[in-house]
């Protein structure tokens, strides 16, 4: 080979040099994709909870529920996460039914679980949907009695209620939510009580005869008696449900949220109540739970 067929050892540098430079920003492009591909994926979602001890149990378990299938979740206490939910502050706000669809359609006649939940999602804003009701766990009102109060009445059923609406003297606590009408009786507006352990009090005292509670109501005493609410029920339904932001949650992230609705129950909420009632760590109790009933099993 003569001088002049071998290449320059100038070009070839040159040329090395520029492979380099092409190759160096395809590996800074890749990694910056990357880069971006990742914090997509790791963004953290917003569980909204009011400012009520249960709002904080159900939010603290659907956030638990989202990090065990791996997407990171944190709770955040707001007056009202439902509005933040249209602005996109919040991406899930678990509640009840009822009180959902009387938000969205007040009035609205339902009364089973079924009937209620599908009016709910009707009633639903554009950009808000719902995930799978839990079907065993539900808050709805409901009405206790004394042992003596259900023997002279002949029966432990809220029709009984009905039978003797004209003798009831109800009581509830400030500010609880009970429904003004059961079944066609209208009782007297409830005399007020401060707290469950006044209005219990009064209830055996027989200041009252009947006293308005909920079904996940930690502080119920064991010696009274819950008026049995059976099919076809008179009081509306108030069954746990999550809500969220339409489009934002990825599929596996609704399937985190709608398996709490298999596993969970009224026994549950009335019993992480009670723990953070008396002092536990609302996020350590929903994670004790979600420990117990795995989901996805």
């Amino acid at each position: 080979m003569t001088t002049g067929d071998r290449p320059r050892r100038g070009g070839l540098r040159q040329h090395r040099t520029r492979s380099r430079r092409v190759l160096g920003v395809l590996l800074a492009t890749a990694l910056l994709v990357a880069g971006c591909a990742g914090q997509h994926a790791v963004r953290e979602l917003v569980v909204g909870a009011g400012p009520d001890q249960e709002s904080t149990v159900l939010a603290e378990l659907y956030a638990a529920a989202l990090r065990s299938y791996g997407s990171p979740a944190r709770v955040e206490h707001m007056a009202d996460p439902v509005a933040k939910l249209d602005t996109g502050e919040v991406d899930v706000v678990p509640g009840f039914t009822g009180r959902m669809l009387e938000r969205f359609a007040p009035g609205t006649p339902a009364i089973q679980d079924k009937n209620v939940y599908r009016a709910m999602v009707a009633a639903l804003p554009e950009g808000v949907a719902a995930g799978d009701y839990t079907t065993a766990a539900q808050d709805k009102p409901q009405i206790v009695v004394t042992e003596q109060t259900a023997a002279a009445w002949g029966g432990r059923e809220l029709t009984t209620l009905v039978q003797h609406c004209g003798k009831v003297t109800a009581g509830s606590v400030a500010g609880a939510r009970y429904p003004m009408v059961i079944g066609g009786c209208k009782p007297p507006a409830a005399h007020e009580f401060a707290t469950d352990a006044a209005l219990f009090a009064a209830l055996r005292a027989g200041q009252i005869n009947a006293a308005w509670t909920t079904t996940a109501d930690p502080d119920i005493p064991g010696n009274v008696v819950v008026l049995a609410d059976r099919r076809p029920p008179i009081v509306q339904a108030e069954n746990v449900v999550p809500l969220y932001r339409r489009n934002d949650l990825s599929d596996q992230q609704v399937l985190a949220i709608d398996e709490i609705a298999g596993e969970f129950d009224t026994a549950a909420l009335a019993d992480m109540r009670h723990q953070v009632a008396h002092g536990a760590d609302p996020r350590q109790a929903a994670e004790a739970w979600l420990a117990a009933h795995p989901l996805g099993r």
